[in-house]
């Protein structure tokens, strides 16, 4: 076998350190390292390294660290009632997060802060001191749920969860990952969400891949490299360094999207400019962005027209 070139570093100034933890999450990396630690020529120190870096559900599907995994979720399923919850008979706990309840009371409305538990049987927001069930519903009464993004009141973008109920109410929710919340909902309720917007939703999907979001920040707006996915049912964005999407934009909340002049990461004449009712205007940018264009205004067709493209927007 002829020998192999020595690999040389290179640089991509559009290459951003969200899209290597998203290649180190989704993809995985190996590392062989041979490191000899040498003093006037004198080998002392020898270093042999093999190492695998990826994110858990790569891992697992490369059928590495199963039985880590499996232990884990026994313990924490566990412990749940040692952490607060006090379980029916033969119920299940499935998860839990830092979260909380929206409580609205007339004109007061005020966020609660507590636990969310997630069991096979119901979902659940407990304060533990004062120890209180400050909300809860069964999940057969559950009717559909999504997420909904909103500004804080710093201007950033957060993501709540808004359950409907078989009574005709509806809860807001928050949750440290929402979108992690709504996938477990969904395995819970197999069939209740497939028309709801939310991650992962078992729907078609018009666009998926690598997106810029121009998130609004104090200092003045930042591009952050994520992985957008758009359906009928609307926009998510998510980067590799958050807990929880930034983005969750329903389709009615589109009013339109147009090709604007600008530069991005992704370079000149990539940016699209999508008008929503709750978020003002959104700047994204793809390397693909025609692509992009025509699966927005599939998904807006029915709710909004669409602008056209305009290259030459100011």
């Amino acid at each position: 076998m002829a020998e192999q070139p020595p690999m040389k570093p290179t640089r991509d100034p559009r290459v951003t350190l969200d899209d290597l933890v998203e290649v180190l999450l989704n993809k995985g990396a190996v590392l062989h390292l041979d490191l000899i630690i040498s003093v006037a020529d004198i080998p002392l120190i020898g270093v042999n390294l093999r190492a695998a870096i990826a994110g858990m559900e790569t891992m697992l599907e490369h059928g590495m660290m199963r039985q880590w995994d499996e232990h884990t979720r026994a313990w924490v399923e566990g412990s749940s009632a040692r952490r607060g919850l006090d379980l029916r008979d033969g119920e299940r706990h499935v998860a839990q997060m830092h979260g909380g309840h929206l409580l609205e009371e007339g004109v007061y409305t005020a966020w609660r802060p507590g636990t969310v538990f997630l069991t096979d049987q119901r979902l659940v927001v407990l304060r533990r001191d004062p120890r209180e069930i400050m909300w809860q519903a069964d999940l057969s009464a559950v009717r559909a749920v999504r997420p909904e993004t909103e500004r804080s009141a710093g201007g950033a973008p957060r993501t709540r969860v808004r359950l409907e109920l078989d009574d005709d109410s509806t809860a807001l929710l928050s949750a440290a990952d929402p979108g992690a919340l709504c996938d477990l909902l969904d395995r819970s309720l197999p069939g209740v969400l497939g028309q709801e917007l939310r991650p992962g939703a078992a729907q078609q999907v018009l666009a998926d891949g690598h997106l810029w979001y121009q998130e609004p920040r104090r200092d003045g707006p930042l591009w952050r490299g994520g992985t957008g996915k758009l359906t009928p049912g609307g926009l998510v964005w998510k980067s590799p360094l958050d807990a929880r999407p930034a983005l969750a934009v329903p389709a009615d909340d589109i009013l339109g999207v147009r090709q604007v002049a600008g530069r991005s990461p992704g370079g000149e004449g990539t940016v699209l400019e999508v008008r929503t009712q709750t978020l003002g205007v959104l700047a994204l940018a793809a390397t693909d962005p025609a692509h992009w264009l025509a699966s927005f205004r599939e998904t807006t067709e029915k709710t909004a027209p669409a602008e056209p493209a305009d290259a030459d927007a100011r």
